[in-house]
């Protein structure tokens, strides 16, 4: 049972949530938000009550069964009166259960480009690891109808799958490897063969003109037992339909607050780039993977001191790879920032192998919470950063990732570490101020400051850089005005100082 806000306890919305322990939470729909209450099973990760604050049409919805009604009603309002109650079950138990959840445009009631459906891979699969082909392909058929129904007029739909790194690594499979991309495969196949199933079966009631229907790829082989079966089952009844209402059934949307509801750990096809979670510990996938292994912790660790991956992390080869061979069966992919083959081989890029050294530095710099991961080449060359920031705005999260990707792009293409440090290190904005968890360095100007230093005293030799005493240097630097422009350099030593700062004496 549920409480309103009147404490009052009150039945669930539909029979699906029944039974279900349930919660209730302040959260909010970023980190800059102010957490407003909400209540979500209690088998939910704790980022699913942020996700269902952001997708929520309205404050008043706070329940996630009440949140789920408001979109599944009008649905089943306008559904044949012989299948709108199936079709109403269906829906609820979806994301009751955290296998699929609708695009942020169905739950809040608003207009949207292309609406879609997310599918929660891993929880598709039984406590023996077998594959939920039949219940996959029913919700694959429902999620279409209902959005058919929600948005009549959208000729393209985006239905795709979430969280495929878990689910290999539930299978103990390597991401990069051929068998991972068999499975991946053969999953987008089955999830298109159903979409057009379910398409062809709204058009056959007088929705006109259809698309042909192309036959999807069957894989020689796949891991998972009965999925090839069950995908040439359904391919042979998509292909005898002939013909479909809409012109596009499936897809990667950009990830959302969706994502969060259904606590997915790496948005669509994404590959998992490190074996840490954000707090610094073990990855929901790294947990997976070694219980599929049968390997402890300590061999894990083990393992990676004497250089080796005992998770899988894989590289761009293995994530290009993936994406050249789910593209068959996906009509929306991201843009992948990457440059062209061509282009890359002549700047003569060094990329890193699939299997890299490095660390992880966990400091605080100005109360802000930081994450420095690096990857070495085999002689210990720096060639890769990643910069995580877990407790500032999803913005500010964006910008660092993409920025630490570009210094790793020129890492690999030959420009030396002294040329960032020289041009980030001692730049000066808030975040600022004390570091905690980095003894060699007491003091930084920004996170970039000591990011760039802390590399150079690594991986250049220039351990002076951490030991400068920003504190002693720069008295009153946090209320001493600033000159509007830089001052001329006056010789090329590194590094590039700060120049100093004027004060006000009255």
């Amino acid at each position: 049972m549920i409480k309103d806000r009147s404490g009052k306890r009150r039945p669930p919305q539909h029979s699906a949530w029944r039974g279900i322990r349930l919660q209730r939470v302040m959260a909010g729909a970023d980190p800059d938000a102010a957490p407003e209450p909400a209540i979500v099973p209690a088998s939910w990760p704790a980022q699913a009550a942020a996700g269902l604050v952001a997708l929520r049409a309205a404050p008043g919805l706070i329940g996630a069964d009440e949140a789920a009604a408001a979109w599944i009603a009008p649905i089943v309002a306008v559904a044949d009166p012989g299948r709108g109650a199936d079709l109403g079950a269906m829906l609820h138990g979806m994301v009751a259960s955290g296998r699929a959840a609708p695009s942020p445009g169905i739950w809040r009631g608003q207009a949207e480009p292309v609406p879609g459906f997310v599918f929660n891979l891993p929880r598709f699969l039984d406590e023996g690891d077998r594959f939920d082909a039949a219940g996959f392909g029913a919700a694959v058929e429902a999620a279409v109808t209902a959005l058919a129904l929600a948005r009549p007029a959208a000729q393209r739909l985006a239905l795709g799958m979430a969280d495929l790194a878990l689910l290999l690594a539930r299978l103990d499979i390597d991401y990069a490897s051929a068998a991972a991309r068999d499975i991946a495969v053969t999953i987008g196949a089955l999830l298109a063969a159903h979409a057009d199933i379910a398409s062809a079966g709204l058009l056959a009631r007088g929705i006109a003109p259809g698309v042909p229907i192309a036959p999807v790829p069957v894989p020689a082989r796949c891991a998972l037992p009965g999925l090839r079966d069950a995908l040439r089952g359904a391919r042979e009844r998509a292909l005898a339909c002939g013909v479909r209402q809409h012109r596009s059934l499936t897809g990667l949307l950009p990830p959302g607050p969706v994502e969060m509801l259904l606590g997915v750990e790496t948005v669509g096809i994404a590959a998992p780039l490190s074996a840490l979670d954000s707090e610094g510990g073990l990855a929901r996938w790294a947990r997976a993977r070694l219980a599929a292994s049968g390997r402890s912790a300590e061999a894990a660790l083990a393992a990676t001191i004497a250089g080796h991956d005992p998770f899988g992390v894989t590289d761009a080869a293995g994530i290009a790879a993936m994406r050249e061979a789910i593209a068959p069966v996906c009509a929306i992919l991201p843009e992948t920032a990457s440059p062209p083959a061509p282009r890359a081989a002549s700047a003569g890029r060094g990329k890193l192998p699939a299997r890299r050294g490095g660390y992880t530095q966990k400091v605080s710099v100005g109360g802000h919470r930081l994450f420095l991961r690096t990857g070495e080449y085999p002689d210990g060359r720096l060639g890769e950063i990643m910069i995580s920031l877990p407790r500032d705005s999803a913005t500010l999260r964006g910008m660092a990732e993409a920025f630490a990707g570009a210094v790793s792009i020129g890492l690999q293409h030959g420009v030396p570490l002294d040329e960032f440090v020289d041009e980030f290190a001692f730049t000066r904005f808030a975040p600022a101020g004390a570091v905690e968890g980095d003894a060699a360095m007491s003091q930084a100007t920004s996170l970039l400051d000591y990011v760039f230093r802390h590399l150079a005293a690594t991986y250049s030799q220039r351990p002076d850089l951490a030991a400068l005493d920003l504190a002693e240097e720069g008295a009153g630097a946090e209320t001493a005005p600033l000159l509007p422009l830089d001052l001329p350099e006056t010789g090329t030593a590194r590094p590039k100082r700060q120049r100093p700062v004027l004060k006000l004496v009255s």
